[in-house]
C-alpha cells in the first residue's frame, strides 16, 4: 500500500506540468480528483501533511513544505487503508518507452548524473528514485538540460512540461 501511496508522492513531486497539443498545459487536460484520492488525501492532511491543489482541483502534497516532507511517512502509513485504487498498468507502449529511457540517458549525460531509468514494465520511475530536492532542482537547475533532451528525442516544443 505504501508504494502506491509513494507513486502518487512520486508522480506529483516530478511532474514538471501536464502539455497539451499546443505545448500549454491546460486545466481541461488531467481528469478531476476521485472521491477516493479526496478521501485519501484528506488523511494525510489530518496527519499533519500540508496539501496544495492543481489547476485541476486535486490535492497533492507541498513539496516546498518541509513539514509536509517530514510527517509524509507517518501519514502514509496511518493512511495506508485508505490509499485509492490504481489503476493496473497495461502494456507500455515500446516507443515511449525507448523515449524515456533516450530522454534519462540525454539527462544524465547533461550533468543530471542521478536521474533514473523509468522501469520496463510499468514506464514509470520507482518509489524513492528522485527525492523532492532532486525534482526541484531538476526544475530551476538543469531546465537547459530537460528542454535540449526533449528536443533531441523529437519534440518541437521543447519545453518541460509532460
Amino acid at each position: 500500500m505504501r508504494k502506491h501511496a509513494t507513486a502518487l508522492f512520486f508522480a506529483a513531486s516530478v511532474a514538471l506540468t501536464a502539455c497539451s497539443g499546443d505545448g500549454e498545459p491546460k486545466a481541461g487536460d488531467s481528469p478531476p480528483p476521485s472521491a477516493a484520492e479526496i478521501a485519501y488525501y484528506d488523511c494525510l492532511k489530518e496527519h499533519g501533511v500540508k496539501l496544495t491543489r492543481t489547476d485541476y482541483g486535486a490535492p497533492r502534497v507541498d513539496k516546498d513544505e518541509p513539514s509536509a516532507i517530514k510527517n509524509l511517512p507517518a501519514a502514509q502509513e496511518a493512511c495506508k487503508d485508505k490509499v485509492p485504487p490504481q489503476d493496473s498498468p497495461g502494456e507500455v507502449d515500446p516507443g515511449v518507452l525507448a523515449a524515456a529511457r533516450e530522454e534519462a540517458r540525454c539527462l544524465r549525460a547533461e550533468g543530471v548524473s542521478w536521474y533514473p531509468d523509468p522501469d520496463p514494465a510499468t514506464g514509470t520511475y520507482p518509489d524513492g528514485a528522485v527525492t523532492s530536492e532532486q525534482a526541484a532542482e531538476l526544475r530551476t537547475k538543469h531546465t537547459d538540460a530537460v528542454r535540449k533532451c526533449r528536443q533531441a528525442k523529437g519534440r518541437a516544443d521543447g519545453e518541460l512540461g509532460g
